[in-house]
């Protein structure tokens, strides 16, 4: 018999939400995507890609522009005719402000980062000036016929350029007025269109201006006279996007030689500008590299230093490195292709096998299946069974709960108790807890009513492993915790951020004896709190790279920490130091195969019988380190191995006899997740 008795969990039927806008910032190396239902993320590309941060998603907030300004500030505005200032420490929005044009389709940022510039549904385009802390209206520009769905600065800032429907406006920033405007051709495949949408512009330092259109083209024009110089006519479907290199919030700017273009087809076109012949000083732009990535509309683009950045709605966020720009050919320089979040959505209870599934707007608990066999059937009879046998079911998986919420609010975190007797779940507004009783085959709920004032949002939520206690982390960098005793809830304690700084805590981990409890912020830096002393023990040293996962192991407390660059460090909570282990690998190093994978390590656990094992996974590989092999070539083993984008999640579950229980739950996106039977 095999070492792990595996459910294979296929029934979560989780979507992401389409990608609607991305926006790269050139002074940090991130990149923020929002989504369709409004949830905005943060991407280290530095950190392997890492989703280091997200702002939960609301029904009104429609996000249709997205761009950064001053440096590390980050805006949006949709159709609700709002722009929002997001907090990137406290992981909350900092205001939104009506913009008083009715639904904004577009936004872009001066070239010195202190001016925002929108455009909105009644033709408006509207200047603010971005203070210290909020943004002020300054003026509004020439008021145009139809919706501005397009902006960009020229790199002097003297200039702009706005698209419409079938024509762009290029004004003078000094006086606000419009100095040209540039009737596009409707004609498509010979046909002449109703309307041409002017979906894209870019705004080149020789006076350029590039547009995409819903005919399919890409054209370039003369902003000083006017009129249009070339177009390529490049797809049979609309040209959504358009994103060109070196356009960065700085006074220093490199050549544009490069942009990107993604149609409705779900294919992105790569333009360069080079050289007519080979000795000509002259050069021309040329589609070189069409790629084939998606499976519907590219909605938005990116252009990197280094890569090109695609997203649509096929909700893949798609990086395709640039080879000639890669200096070291190492797994820096695969494509990748991001779905599934950096973050947890399911948790778990062992002692009543259940399932709680976290989803934009509902919470679904699950009871798992379980089977009497040891074998599997061959014809009528039942054989001994070996590696890899399916094992019939006894009693199918049960659907216990579905729990919606209230409100326009997409749900931030959610956790189930070990015992499977709490529910606890936050939006950013509201905190809910829930007590469930079981009584045979029936469920009852009952809701938590008088929550703490103080309590109003957790970015993140954990319990003990006896279910005693509910650990909460709040978005001003405070930690709560709660006391549970049959159906009570008392608050006991409140950890506050060290030295005064608002810092959300990310992630948590809490001892097995529940003695220790750790917590991850979003600097990188993680705290280590004595629960029976309730007060801060230690904190581990600085790295350079932020936490994607970290648990602590039974009986030694020592807590395993596992960072985006694929380093897994182990640090001894009693001693405060790092074990003897942690600094042997470190001097030697990891497998390099180990090193080369491109997606983080999302969940870390632990054999119940074997303490030297330690169990983790990313989205696609489920894995042990063994600690006992001194050796660093086998350190570790791939237990399994996901495809088509499988998204895992694992617990090993304490057992007497027979093999250890492991739960993985796998999903699928296609056009949208498969979902079958356990």
């Amino acid at each position: 018999m095999g070492e792990f008795k595996v459910h294979r969990v296929r029934f979560f039927n989780y979507v992401p939400s389409a990608i609607r806008c991305v926006a790269y910032n050139n002074q940090s190396n991130r990149l923020a995507v929002s989504r369709t239902d409004g949830t905005v993320e943060i991407y280290n590309l530095s950190a392997n890609y890492f989703q280091e941060k997200f702002f939960p998603g609301h029904e009104s907030r429609a996000t249709e522009a997205l761009c950064w300004a001053e440096g590390q500030r980050l805006f949006s505005a949709g159709l609700n005719g709002e722009i929002i200032e997001y907090d990137l420490q406290a992981l909350n929005i900092k205001y939104a402000m009506d913009a008083f044009g009715g639904p904004i389709w577009s936004m872009a940022a001066s070239p010195s980062g202190s001016q925002l510039l929108i455009g909105c549904e009644d033709g408006s385009v509207k200047l603010f000036q971005i203070t210290p802390d909020k943004i002020q209206f300054e003026r509004n520009f020439d008021r145009q016929k139809s919706r501005i769905l397009s902006l960009s600065w020229r790199p002097s800032g003297t200039h702009i350029a706005a698209g419409s429907i079938d024509y762009i406006s290029v004004f003078d920033v000094k006086s606000g007025s419009a100095v040209h405007k540039m009737i596009v051709d409707r004609q498509y495949m010979g046909v002449s269109k109703r309307k041409c949408i002017v979906w894209g512009v870019a705004f080149l330092s020789d006076g350029t201006v590039i547009s995409v259109d819903s005919a399919g083209k890409v054209q370039f024009w003369d902003s000083a006279t006017g009129t249009l110089v070339k177009s390529h006519l490049i797809a049979n479907a609309d040209v959504q996007s358009i994103s060109v290199a070196n356009m960065i919030f700085t006074f220093i700017y490199e050549q544009e030689d490069s942009f990107v273009v993604g149609t409705a087809e779900g294919t992105v076109f790569h333009f360069q500008l080079v050289p007519v012949t080979s000795n000509s000083g002259e050069k021309q732009w040329v589609r070189t590299k069409p790629f084939q990535h998606h499976t519907h509309d590219v909605r938005t683009v990116a252009h990197s230093p280094t890569s090109l950045i695609s997203g649509g709605t096929d909700t893949h966020l798609v990086i395709r490195p640039l080879m000639e720009k890669v200096e070291v050919k190492n797994y820096d320089a695969a494509l990748r292709k991001i779905t599934f979040p950096h973050r947890r959505l399911i948790s778990c209870s062992r002692k009543r096998q259940l399932l709680l599934f976290q989803f934009a707007h509902h919470l679904e608990l699950w009871r798992l299946g379980s089977t009497v066999a040891t074998g599997k059937i061959s014809g009528k009879f039942l054989v001994s069974g070996k590696n890899g046998d399916t094992l019939p079911l006894s009693k199918n998986a049960d659907h216990l709960l579905y729990l919606k919420t209230k409100g326009p609010e997409n749900i931030i975190c959610s956790c189930i108790s070990p015992c499977g007797s709490w529910i606890a779940y936050s939006t950013a507004s509201r905190f809910f807890l829930y007590r469930l009783n079981y009584e045979h085959d029936n469920l009852s709920l009952k809701r938590v009513s008088k929550m703490p004032a103080f309590l109003r949002s957790a970015l993140q939520i954990l319990f003990s492993e006896d279910s005693t206690k509910l650990f909460v982390a709040s978005n001003q960098g405070v930690l709560h915790i709660f006391q549970l005793s049959g159906g009570s809830f008392k608050h006991l304690h409140a950890f506050q951020p060290q030295s005064g700084t608002v810092e959300a805590m990310c992630l948590l981990a809490v001892s097995p004896d529940g003695n220790w409890l750790a917590a991850s912020g979003t600097s990188a830096g993680v705290h280590v709190y004595n629960v029976k002393q309730l007060k801060l023990h230690c904190t581990v040293p600085a790295y350079n790279f932020p936490v994607t996962a970290m648990a602590v192991a039974p009986n030694t407390n020592n807590l395993v920490i596992a960072y985006s660059d694929q380093q897994v460090f182990e640090y001894s909570i009693p001693d405060k130091h790092y074990t003897d282990w942690s600094r042997t690998v470190q001097k030697h190093g990891f497998h390099h195969l180990w090193l080369q994978r491109d997606t983080p390590i999302t969940h870390i656990s632990f054999h119940p019988k074997r303490p030297m094992n330690i169990l983790l996974h990313d989205a696609y590989m489920f894995c042990i380190i063994d600690k006992s092999l001194v050796g660093v070539e086998g350190t570790w083993r791939k237990a399994a191995d996901g495809s088509k984008g499988g998204v895992h999640r694992d617990v090993s579950l304490e057992s007497s006899r027979g093999p250890c229980d492991l739960w993985v739950w796998e999903a699928e996106l296609a056009d949208k997740c498969l979902v079958q039977d356990e």
